[in-house]
């Protein structure tokens, strides 16, 4: 399984970041529909399915000549787990700063 540095690494470029959205918004689609709505070339479309692929983000089906792609979105839990990690982290020292503010408030 990936780590978080991957899956932000992954996730940062906006075009794949977007190739990604799309499929968690509308489910499974094939490379020419995802190639009709990125905005980029088919070859630039399958890289960077093939990145979303290699971090598992997403997963193939083959049906004849069509490829089809879909979200696997239990990938996305270490990131979940880094973001709860990290609110409750700040959450934390904020209000350890706000306690200190208070007492030099007195």
């Amino acid at each position: 399984m990936p780590d978080t540095s991957d899956l932000f690494r992954c996730l940062s470029d906006p075009t794949r970041r977007g190739i990604f959205e799309r499929l968690c918004r509308e489910g499974e689609q094939t490379v020419t529909v995802l190639t009709a709505h990125a905005g980029v070339s088919q070859p630039a479309v399958s890289k960077h399915l093939g990145m979303l692929r290699s971090v598992g983000l997403v997963e193939v089906r083959q049906d004849g000549r069509q490829t089809h792609y879909r979200p696997r979105l239990a990938a996305l839990a270490p990131l979940n787990d880094w973001t709860q990690e990290m609110t409750g982290f700040w959450s934390a020292r904020m209000d350890r700063l706000d306690d200190l503010l208070n007492r030099m408030d007195q």
